[in-house]
């Protein structure tokens, strides 16, 4: 069972594949997200560790010491199939617990353009989780889901989630991962249960399930 009250976020890593080629699509929500959230703190430099990009920030946290915590900002370059691996090294050299992750990622079940909070739960087929709780052993991250809906039409959902997105397309789907990267700020500043509750809440009043 995900932990009732999870801990204070201290890693939020951002699912994509790395490469030019599959930059605009939808299966790069996390990437485009944690990369607005990063601009967002004034990242200005990525460090590769442990199979991925990294960057480090600090947020205000009456609770940690010195009264900033250090949260790490994670981009997997292996691939989304294999997220966990690199995942799963950086948690253990941070000695970050899975109930302190955030994983900012494309979702199928939720309607394009709407984002979604989760507290722990299982893959739901989505190869880049389905790594994530096979490397770390256990379920209790938390998830920013970011909406692409379902594929049109007889459309293969690989070819659907890595079609390149242009113009009209594109520009919805930046503002969607903007709106991710606000979630994930929310959730890393507030908490993951106050942002869960202001998020969907939120999308709940606008007439979104």
């Amino acid at each position: 069972m995900a932990a009732a009250q999870p801990k204070p976020i201290r890693l939020v890593a951002g699912l994509g594949n790395p490469g030019e080629e599959y930059a605009a699509t939808r299966h790069n929500a996390g990437f485009r997200s944690i990369d607005i959230l990063a601009s967002q703190a004034g990242v200005s430099y990525w460090k590769n560790q442990s199979g991925a990009e990294v960057a480090l920030i600090k947020v205000n946290d009456p609770e940690a010491e010195g009264g900033k915590r250090e949260v790490v900002l994670v981009k997997p370059q292996s691939y989304m199939n294999t997220s966990g691996g690199p995942i799963s090294k950086l948690c253990a050299q941070y000695k970050i617990k899975p109930e302190e992750m955030l994983v900012i990622h494309d979702e199928l079940d939720i309607p394009e353009g709407d984002v979604r909070i989760k507290v722990g739960g299982g893959h739901a087929g989505h190869n880049g989780l389905r790594s994530i709780i096979d490397k770390t052993g256990s379920r209790d991250f938390s998830r920013v889901r970011v909406g692409i809906g379902d594929p049109p039409g007889r459309m293969a959902v690989a070819d659907y989630v890595l079609k390149q997105l242009r113009s009209r397309e594109a520009e919805d789907f930046e503002i969607t991962c903007a709106h991710a990267a606000e979630a994930a700020a929310l959730a890393v500043t507030r908490g993951v249960v106050f942002a869960r509750d202001h998020v969907n809440g939120g999308a709940a009043s606008n007439g979104k399930h």
